[in-house]
């Protein structure tokens, strides 16, 4: 067995990592000049350091244990206790979800007819499972629209980038789809789950989070930064061969795929052409991230939270911000106080695809609205994605089942839009399916 892995961020990285420890002959290949992917922080010299993907961690098993190999469980930095606290914009202003059943009863956050569609969910029938439901329809159906546009709206904007009008329940939120069945009702299916059950920490590494893809890139062996690979043939004998750096590379009897489904899309085509026009069609909205830093005496807002979201019912420009500074507070210059804006995703793709200048200026207007800021920024930045995060919409399914029926051909898939998005569940997948080729090695 000798394995070619395209794609250097977290999962072809990982993957690479688990396979070298198992001693399986392998080559990781990656465009960009740059590991990492997605995980990619920012040093301006004007003293800031930013993340232009994920800002912090959930620290799960499989994540520390990768910390600890690689050295990094020292570089492990802990949220601020404040980031407990939670935003979400309603009637124009913010105002802090409730962070438990128990709260949210006690809390003016929802109507009364919002909490009574709450408790209500317990006593309503299980639905026949239904794979096209989406995920706003789910939570509709046993929750009620308040639920929906408040809490369930904003925090798909915030973490998937996504409309929950159109992520499908069963490849976003599965877990859910199976408490309904399991226990008649979702909210005692949790109770049950969540027994015994602690609240996971969710960090940072003190030089941001892309020093975990740079510390996995300088211990693998047979990494090759730089090196598109184009022009995948297929021989007699079933291995691979394909162009990359200007060479050509093979033979391999296995491909890993650790690229964006639109990346690739075109490098399965002329092999098998239904694979490579069912990734073609996952979308990955844009996405604009705008930093924004001020005097913290400018700031009339405490700022005491993770950040704030904005429902799209609110009709608010930006999907929402996390208060960088509060969260992390050696990331910004002494004095000052740092917004992430995000701007984009499916429900905001118009506005993520403003010139920049644009995207600034509504970012510090609504800022200025919103936080109570007297004058300008002293600094802004921003980052562009023109394809962010894979939507688990209806194009996902054939996506993933189309290249899970490519296993008979020795080709498999570790990328987010086969793991999930979140680093953990990208680490756990990569892992596992490390494992498991070494195991058939």
């Amino acid at each position: 067995m000798k394995i070619a892995l395209l794609g250097g961020g977290l999962a072809g990285l990982t993957c690479a990592w688990y396979l070298q420890q198992a001693g399986v002959a392998y080559d990781l290949f990656e465009a960009d000049a740059r590991p990492g992917g997605n995980l990619l922080s920012l040093h301006p010299p004007e003293g800031y350091l930013l993340e232009a993907g994920p800002n912090s961690l959930q620290l799960s098993p499989e994540l520390a244990d990768l910390f600890d190999e690689l050295g990094l469980t020292d570089q492990v930095q802990d949220t601020a206790a404040v980031g407990q606290r939670r935003y979400v914009l309603r009637g124009g202003s913010y105002r802090e979800l409730p962070g438990s059943p128990p709260a949210l009863l006690r809390s003016s956050f929802f109507s009364l007819k919002g909490k009574w569609r709450l408790l209500r969910e317990f006593l309503k029938p299980t639905g026949a499972p239904d794979p096209d439901e989406t995920v706003a329809q789910f939570f509709t159906r046993r929750f009620g629209s308040e639920i929906v546009d408040y809490a369930v709206n904003p925090f798909v904007a915030g973490i998937y980038a996504g409309d929950p009008a159109r992520l499908l329940l069963r490849h976003t939120f599965p877990q859910l789809a199976a408490l309904e069945q399991a226990h008649g009702s979702v909210l005692r299916g949790l109770a049950k789950a969540g027994k015994g059950v602690g609240r996971r920490r969710v960090i940072t590494l003190r030089g941001g989070v892309q020093a975990l893809t740079d510390a996995l890139a300088a211990r693998l062996t047979h990494y090759h930064p730089g090196a598109p690979a184009t022009a995948l043939a297929r021989a007699a004998d079933g291995t691979y061969s394909f162009q990359a750096d200007g060479a050509a590379r093979g033979p391999y009897t296995h491909l890993v795929l650790a690229l964006p489904a639109y990346a690739a899309a075109p490098l399965l085509a002329g092999l098998f052409p239904k694979a490579g026009a069912a990734l073609a069609a996952v979308h990955y909205p844009p996405m604009a991230v705008v930093y924004s830093a001020y005097a913290r005496a400018a700031v009339a807002h405490p700022l005491e939270g993770f950040g704030a979201l904005h429902p799209k019912a609110e009709g608010a420009y930006a999907a929402g911000s996390l208060w960088t500074s509060s969260l992390y507070p050696g990331r910004v210059p002494t004095g000052q106080v740092l917004f992430t804006t995000f701007v984009g995703g499916t429900q905001y793709e118009d506005a993520a695809q403003q010139p920049e200048a644009d995207q600034k200026a509504a970012v510090h207007t609504e800022l200025a609205r919103f936080y109570g800021i007297a004058g300008a920024p002293t600094w802004q930045g921003r980052y562009y994605w023109p394809r962010s995060i894979p939507q688990f919409d209806a194009a996902i399914g054939p996506a993933r089942a189309s290249v899970e029926a490519l296993g008979a051909d020795n080709i498999v898939a570790v990328a987010n839009w086969q793991a999930g998005v979140g680093v953990p569940d990208v680490v756990r997948h990569a892992r596992a399916m490390a494992n498991t080729l070494a195991a058939n090695a």
